[in-house]
């Protein structure tokens, strides 16, 4: 019989809000030794998702796009709204300016080979478990995860 996402993920996982300051989250991360975060509201609702790579433009920056000048006139070469979004993230102090916002979740009731699926097309390494109605988070399923159960098969 196919597992599902619920006979293996972690409940009840750690989270944090968008007001949670950069410092508070990236602390719960090296405690925990764990890779990321799901973002929830005051009800538990999924927002989005706080990940080391998230967190890694904080120390790289953010080099500004290519451009041409042609008669006093600015014209970019690449998206400047992709830079925005970039230096933004680059500057953020709360979780809510640099996490990952339009996360990707799973239902609990789907089976592990979705999720596996769904990670490996979206190229992420953990999925925040929500309730049916798409109301809470309940748990969060990680390629570890996946990994240990494969093994114990």
């Amino acid at each position: 019989m196919a597992k599902t996402v619920a006979q293996v993920m972690t409940q009840n996982p750690i989270t944090v809000t968008p007001q949670t300051p950069l410092s508070e989250a990236v602390k719960i991360l090296a405690e925990k030794k764990i890779s990321g975060l799901p973002v929830v509201d005051e009800k538990g609702k999924l927002l989005g998702v706080i990940s080391e790579t998230d967190l890694m433009w904080q120390e790289t920056g953010v080099e500004p796009p290519p451009y041409i000048m042609i008669l006093d006139s600015v014209i970019y070469l690449q998206n400047p709204a992709r830079y925005d979004k970039e230096i933004h993230k680059a500057l953020g102090q709360t979780v809510g300016e640099v996490m990952t916002d339009k996360p990707v979740s799973i239902k609990a009731e789907q089976s592990l080979k979705e999720a596996a699926h769904i990670m490996h097309e979206k190229k992420i390494r953990r999925l925040p478990v929500v309730d049916e109605n798409n109301t809470k988070v309940i748990g969060i399923l990680t390629q570890g995860d996946i990994i240990r159960t494969m093994a114990q098969e």
